[in-house]
């Protein structure tokens, strides 16, 4: 997973909001909006929706709130990761977790701080 990148930049890095302070306010407002009118059985940041862009799926947060410890809690709906052959792949939060940690798990740094795959 890659999540060093800027908005904008060009490098080929997906930028993903980790902090409260990266959810863009706007994607709030809707998702605190949806909530508001209806009962829902699904938060909206979890949904799939598989015509947003790698960049879109990759600003969608699925969960931006305090738990119970009262810490603020940022969770990405996408992870994004590099695969072995250079290839971004987003997997969703939910529907791909057990590929998450399976990317977790062969996932490797070695001593020069460059990611290697087993």
């Amino acid at each position: 997973m890659n999540l060093d990148s800027k908005p904008g930049d060009n490098s080929g890095e997906v930028n993903q909001p980790m902090t409260p302070e990266e959810v863009d306010p706007k994607q709030k407002q809707e998702q605190r909006a949806e909530l508001d009118k209806e009962y829902l059985a699904s938060n909206p940041g979890d949904r799939i929706d598989d015509s947003k862009s790698l960049e879109e799926k990759a600003q969608q947060v699925a969960v931006d709130a305090a738990d119970i410890t009262g810490d603020h809690i940022t969770v990405p709906t996408y992870f994004v990761v590099d695969t072995p052959d250079g290839e971004k792949k987003p997997l969703h939060h939910v529907k791909d977790a057990e590929e998450i940690s399976d990317v977790i798990r062969q996932a490797r740094i070695n001593e020069d701080g460059e990611q290697i795959w087993r």
